[in-house]
């Protein structure tokens, strides 16, 4: 006979049953390379070695149907890492306050060095977003910017960002001062001046983006953030399209803020990006999405959002990260050689 007191001790039952670690976690660990010690041929060499594009191909599930030679947006994930997204978001859907807060967040911390490490910058500037659009967002509505106050920009920088300048302009009565850049362009030093023109003592931001969407062009962000910082401008760069194809740590690039979305060249899930905040800056401008202190630290405000909407990825970035630090995976730039002004510089595309 059932009773309530036989109902809640098979209920408990029950649940220590699935509270238990799932079977699948060993299975989501990429296959290694197909080679006996990847130490042995050089970047260069393996750019050139055709079995093993055919290998990292025969990783990926892009259609037969279609030529994708458009990684800008989203990168096409390995299946591997398509496989265990999914059965992470179903392993969070068993228990999920369970899972979610007590198994996978005690992995956050963790992530967060390894990004650093790879970035080149420390744990504590690190915050994790869903898109560099909200990573860079978090900074340009978090900023203490008055009326009249100027932000210098460009053109062809990307939608998004002017739009999310464009709306503090209306708000709060700022000026945006825009460049119209003449692209493609070698020249740093033609690209430096423009911005240098552009400066007044009005100026308080320079929005710099690292690479251009449009064309590939990459900017000279450092030499265009000393002469801002010799004017006391702060300076955020956008760097959605370079992380992880270009060989560089985020510090190398003078910026106050950065932000970059990992689901690009680091073939991390969809909606998965790390934001940077200097030590010094974190401190100076309010959180664009408040939580307990309406005017708490921005970063430690961002970081209260990660939990819910992030956790299922984040063991599958820390492997990401693990393979990209190791050098287990070859940098394109051995195998795509592309020049500043972009698409000219395409030579092969193996997938």
């Amino acid at each position: 006979m059932s009773t309530r007191r036989t109902f809640f001790r098979q209920t408990a039952a029950a649940a220590t049953g699935a509270l238990t670690l799932p079977q699948f976690l060993p299975e989501t660990f990429a296959r290694p390379i197909p080679t006996a010690d990847a130490a042995l041929k050089s970047a260069a060499e393996w750019a050139q070695d055709e079995d093993f594009w055919s290998w990292v191909k025969s990783e990926y599930t892009v259609s037969p149907t279609l030529l994708n030679l458009n990684n800008g947006g989203v990168c096409p994930q390995p299946k591997v890492v398509q496989d265990a997204h999914i059965r992470f978001y179903q392993y969070c859907n068993e228990a999920p306050s369970y899972y979610m807060w007590r198994i996978l967040d005690q992995g956050r911390e963790s992530l967060r060095e390894k990004l650093a490490d790879l970035g080149g910058c420390s744990p504590e500037e690190i915050a994790i977003n869903r898109n560099a659009t909200e990573g860079l967002n978090t900074v340009i509505f978090g900023l203490n910017l008055k009326p009249g106050d100027e932000v210098v920009l460009t053109k062809q920088d990307y939608p998004n960002m002017l739009n999310a300048w464009k709306q503090r302009e209306k708000r709060d009565g700022i000026k945006l001062v825009y460049l119209d850049l003449e692209l493609p362009s070698e020249d740093d030093k033609y690209l430096t001046e423009q911005y240098v023109k552009a400066f007044t003592p009005r100026t308080k931001v320079v929005h710099i983006t690292h690479m251009i969407n449009w064309i590939g062009q990459v900017m000279p962000v450092r030499k265009i953030a000393d002469e801002a910082h010799k004017r006391g401008i702060e300076v955020i760069a956008d760097g959605a399209h370079s992380f992880a194809l270009f060989d560089f740590k985020i510090p190398d690039l003078g910026a106050d803020y950065y932000a970059t979305s990992l689901h690009k060249w680091l073939c991390a899930p969809s909606a998965v990006v790390c934001s940077i905040s200097s030590k010094t800056k974190s401190e100076t401008y309010g959180p664009y999405s408040p939580t307990t202190n309406p005017m708490g630290r921005i970063f430690a405000n961002s970081r209260a959002w990660e939990r819910a909407r992030l956790l299922p990825k984040w063991p599958l970035v820390r492997r990401l990260i693990f393979i990209t630090a190791s050098g287990q995976l070859v940098n394109l730039r051995g195998r795509i050689t592309l020049k500043t002004i972009g698409w000219n510089g395409l030579k092969t595309c193996p997938v």
